[in-house]
């Protein structure tokens, strides 16, 4: 047996005794009048509170019970360092599928573990190509023009791009730094989610507290607000959306729908005094109401509660184009609040230096992110809520 496998015997195995022992007691010992329902209910309800023990238990303790998805890596250059690299990341990263090396084909001089794939110039073509997570750079972004232009456009691609520096190395904006063994490892940016235990854990907080919010309030709130949406607009009584997810990847986002049924709600984002808002609908997005059903989204794995605000797919490409780290937020699963949105940063974006500004706070939370921070957040956006936004319509 695995070690799953024993440890969920021997907890049926515990639960089964004390079981048996509550009851053969109270049929023997009969001083005290118990009802049936009042034991039974104590019985089963102690199985469930122990269910719910053993899972946070197992998820905390087990973290890699979790299949997590192959990251596809290039490395840029053929040289020791390189080969160095290819050598760590087999010994000790997980899910890793090394697609191969980009260099010129004269500074390979033998038969490489690897595929040579082509030259700097055609890299991102590669990394398209064959769907790379990362890129590994062995030389300096002074020794060789492409490495600059490829540190861009992973940015656009929502491809991650780490350097390995030579002694003294500095770049022109603010890195960080892990080793690898004895290799230093310098990331453009801090990403505490990028771990592999973060991300178990977040997703863990989001699955509890979505189960608590979907049992408890959305099981009586969906039938209410269908019906007060039903009669006062003949329509669906959800707006369905493509959004733009993690790593760019687009996702039905589920909203209560707040308009009439319009031609325009896939292209023109909400305004104050909007008059496609029906009545109902503004109650619901002045209360934030209307975004409950996108803790459907978080059980579904495609939103988190706490993330970067998900944007229309037109938003996404336009803003992209405009903003230069616009794409970086794509890196995190969007969420139904987040730090921009308790700092203000909500609604519609009337100019170029208000999306900004958003993502100047998104990129703050992706390089800051804590599960208290998430708890934080949460609590700011039902505060911002009972004492009114100004920007929520």
């Amino acid at each position: 047996s695995t070690p799953f496998e024993l440890f969920c015997r021997r907890t049926m195995n515990v639960y089964l005794a004390w079981a048996t022992t509550i009851i053969v007691y109270l049929f023997f010992w009969r001083q005290l009048e118990l009802s049936r329902i009042f034991i039974t209910t104590n019985i089963l309800g102690f199985g469930l509170l122990l269910l719910f023990n053993r899972f946070i238990f197992l998820t905390t303790t087990y973290p890699t019970l979790n299949k997590n998805p192959i990251k596809n890596i290039i490395i840029l250059g053929y040289n020791d360092v390189a080969k160095k690299l290819a050598g760590y990341l087999e010994q000790e990263a997980t899910n890793t599928r090394i697609i191969g090396f980009c260099d010129k084909s004269e500074n390979v001089r033998e038969l490489s573990h690897y595929p040579i794939l082509g030259d700097f110039s055609g890299a991102m073509k590669v990394s398209k190509k064959y769907e790379v997570n990362e890129i590994y750079s062995t030389i300096a972004p002074d020794k060789n023009d492409h490495i600059y232009q490829i540190m861009k456009q992973a940015d656009q691609e929502c491809i991650r791009f780490k350097l390995i520096p030579d002694t003294g190395l500095l770049l022109n904006q603010q890195g960080h730094l892990r080793y690898m063994r004895d290799m230093p490892v310098l990331s453009l940016r801090s990403e505490p989610l990028e771990s592999a235990r973060s991300q178990h854990r977040k997703r863990v907080f989001d699955i509890i507290v979505s189960l608590l919010i979907t049992v408890f309030i959305l099981s009586w709130l969906i039938p209410i607000i269908t019906l007060f949406i039903w009669l006062e607009s003949r329509g669906p009584i959800f707006f369905v959306q493509m959004r733009s997810g993690k790593d760019n990847k687009s996702f039905p986002c589920i909203k209560f729908r707040s308009m009439h049924v319009n031609k325009d709600s896939d292209s023109v984002q909400a305004t104050k005094n909007d008059q496609r808002l029906t009545k109902v609908g503004k109650f619901l997005r002045k209360t934030n109401l209307d975004e409950f059903p996108q803790f459907i989204n978080v059980l579904r794995g495609e939103m988190s509660i706490v993330g970067p605000r998900p944007h229309m797919l037109q938003h996404t490409e336009r803003y992209s184009k405009k903003i230069g780290q616009y794409m970086i937020r794509q890196f995190m699963k969007p969420g139904i609040t987040g730090w921009a949105q308790v700092n203000g940063f909500r609604g519609e974006t009337k100019s170029l230096e208000q999306m900004e500004k958003r993502v100047e706070h998104d990129l703050w939370y992706m390089e800051n992110w804590s599960l208290w921070l998430d708890v934080r957040i949460m609590f700011m956006t039902v505060f911002n809520q009972l004492k009114g936004e100004e920007n929520a319509f």
